[in-house]
């Protein structure tokens, strides 16, 4: 159990005051670093996030920070002319999410938070960033589908908002089929005025999910190229962002996604995952989106190992906590189209979650939620590069060589933002055969369809790496009238046939993992396919499924099918299905709020370090990994003639 030291010393003077009947004030400046403080609103400390607890710990009161508040409800005038009293300044304001970023005295925050219209207050937070591609995934199978190799899916009428560094519009990976430029809008959330991308992430990182396939005769195709994109750049030219930007960029998408069919955001960036997602204001956030059909796709960080090389567990980053999220980690695939020889990169962060919540007791109850939810190729991909970014000026061996010309050139990157857009495409392919998947159908049919890869546990690959060809096949067969007033159990597909639950790439047959994850376990069953489940309904998460008491986890009978199976391990894969291999830790372990699981413990294969915050600067961060990433490169570098190749 690990208790703040304020929040200790806090309490312990509001328990003798309350017993000497006094509730009036009382200095504690010199034993907390605090002014005078009423009795009652430390009473609210639970509802501050804890880097703003130490802050108010160790810093003088008139010291100002920029904070997100989170209202209780609609955000009202009483609560600005509070703010307005406690010298507080509204600098944006989140109507979708009822919050808004607050500039205020670390003096002023108790009294904030002792409003019973305040939610939860947290750190306006930094953030940064966290690249044959097309073959491996299966993306190329649902492409070709019908003879010439333009026809099938290729992301036709889905759009994506790739939310980043901004995108290099000049680059001939974003342009359709009769050149029109196919980045519909762009927004710049940062304060630089400008929408290019000088840093060099976000064009790599929107090429993978829908680069065309002009150059090099198509050797960098993105999975979905011909989807729409939308730019939302929220880093800056270093590659330093803000959770404030990234929810007036998450609100701009909730506003605008009507106009825009945005049915996927893309978020290859992320921060050290500090509150619960429950107070967290980016995963809430992305919860209103995923409640209004909009699927999210989060990088998982590159926390997998530290710095002697040992795998650590625990570093999932934010929004990637989020459960309704499809949180995605990497893989390497070694440069071979075949995914016998797969594995899951060093870097990738592990789970649990260890976002965490503090009682009034100062004890910490962690999420401890199963993540990623699949992994994806990661490693050393090849795909667009902004012409003079920062990323290859510093580092000019990212460049692959593939061109002269500014507009074509292609770049190296590695690490859990280059498989986070994979995931993206490959949600716009299934939208595109089927408009009415949910979210979470999404989420699902990604899963049942992976191929868990063996010897990795649920904590490093969740369900497996993600396999396009599968998740379309069954896509393709889900029925379009279902609403979430369809029973449970009644039938999910236009087809009772019996589906071969194997997938074939570059001549490798492998199982999928017929199975999902499911908060602390997994669930698996041919019911997941065959018969509706209210799982895959708008507004629940896919955990809402499962029921736990007493260390036991079962089947909620009103929310999935008898015929669905839930298990009560944390398995490490032996390469057959999810619910094959050997037990990793039990599930009970990460129960209990998450107070059995300690900084240090040994795990398996792997240690806990930490309290789920980030060795380091806590900023939010583009997921990309080092320069040479795993190993050997997961694409060839193959040289572009300048003639744009058109038959993709």
């Amino acid at each position: 159990m690990i208790r703040s030291p304020l929040l200790t010393r806090v309490v312990s003077l509001l328990l003798s005051f309350l017993l000497a009947g006094n509730l009036t004030y009382y200095n504690v400046r010199a034993q907390s670093g605090l002014d005078k403080l009423p009795i009652l609103n430390i009473l609210q400390v639970e509802k501050i996030s804890p880097d703003l607890i130490e802050l108010i710990d160790k810093l003088l009161s008139n010291v100002r920070v920029k904070t997100i508040v989170q209202s209780n409800g609609n955000w009202s005038l009483s609560l600005d002319l509070l703010l307005a009293t406690l010298g507080g300044e509204v600098t944006r304001r989140y109507e979708t999410f009822n919050a808004a970023a607050v500039d205020i005295s670390l003096g002023s925050l108790l009294t904030l938070a002792a409003s019973k219209e305040v939610r939860y207050i947290s750190l306006d937070r930094d953030m940064r960033m966290m690249g044959h591609v097309s073959l491996t995934t299966g993306a190329d199978a649902v492409r070709k589908t019908g003879g010439a190799a333009s026809s099938g899916l290729d992301g036709t009428g889905i759009t994506i908002a790739v939310i980043d560094s901004g995108i290099d519009t000049n680059h001939k990976s974003f342009l359709d089929r009769n050149g029109k430029l196919r980045v519909i809008v762009s927004k710049d959330f940062t304060g630089e005025n400008r929408t290019d991308d000088p840093y060099g992430h976000g064009t790599h990182v929107a090429s993978t999910a829908a680069g065309n396939g002009r150059i090099a005769n198509a050797s960098y195709i993105g999975i979905a190229p011909n989807a729409s994109i939308i730019n939302l750049r929220v880093l800056n030219k270093n590659g330093v962002g803000t959770v404030s930007g990234l929810l007036s960029a998450l609100e701009w998408v909730m506003k605008n996604r009507s106009t825009y069919n945005i049915r996927v955001v893309n978020m290859s960036l992320g921060m050290a995952a500090i509150d619960s997602y429950k107070n967290d204001p980016v995963c809430r956030a992305v919860r209103t989106l995923s409640n209004a059909g909009i699927i999210a796709v989060a990088a998982a960080g590159n926390n997998g190992k530290n710095s002697d090389g040992e795998k650590i567990y625990g570093q999932i980053h934010s929004p990637g906590n989020e459960p309704s999220a499809i949180t995605v980690g990497a893989t390497n695939t070694f440069g071979s189209d075949s995914r016998s020889d797969d594995e899951v990169a060093s870097y990738s962060s592990r789970g649990p979650t260890r976002s965490y919540w503090t009682d009034s007791g100062g004890t910490n109850h962690y999420d401890n939620l199963i993540k990623p939810d699949v992994v994806a190729p990661g490693n050393r991909l090849i795909y667009a590069q902004a012409k003079d970014n920062l990323l290859v000026t510093k580092n000019p061996e990212l460049d692959a060589g593939v061109s002269h010309l500014d507009d074509r050139k292609m770049m190296y990157l590695s690490g859990s933002s280059m498989a986070t857009p994979v995931v993206a495409g490959a949600a716009a392919l299934m939208l595109q055969a089927n408009p009415m998947l949910t979210p979470n159908m999404v989420k699902v049919l990604l899963m049942y369809t992976a191929q868990s890869l063996a010897g990795y546990n649920m904590f490093e690959q969740g369900a497996g790496q993600i396999n396009i060809e599968g998740a379309i096949r069954l896509a393709k067969l889900v029925r379009s009238n279902l609403t979430n007033n369809t029973p449970v159990g009644d039938p999910l597909l236009t087809t009772s046939t019996h589906l071969a639950p194997q997938t074939t790439i570059a001549g490798y047959t492998f199982n999928w993992a017929q199975g999902i994850i499911i908060n602390y376990t997994y669930a698996t069953g041919a019911d997941l396919i065959t018969k509706y489940q209210k799982i895959y309904s708008q507004g629940v998460i896919v955990g809402d499924g499962v029921i736990v008491g007493d260390g036991v986890i079962v089947g909620d009978t009103t929310m999935i099918s008898n015929g669905v199976i839930v298990g009560d391990s944390v398995l490490t894969s032996n390469g057959s299905t999810i619910d094959n291999g050997t037990v990793f830790t039990g599930a009970s372990i990460l129960l209990g709020e998450g107070t059995e699981l300690h900084d240090g413990q040994i795990l398996g294969d792997g240690v806990i370090v930490g309290d789920g915050v980030i060795v380091g600067d806590a900023v939010a961060q583009a997921q990309s990994a080092a320069v040479n990433g795993d190993r050997t490169s997961s694409m060839e570098s193959v040289g572009d003639s300048g003639v744009d190749y058109l038959d993709y």
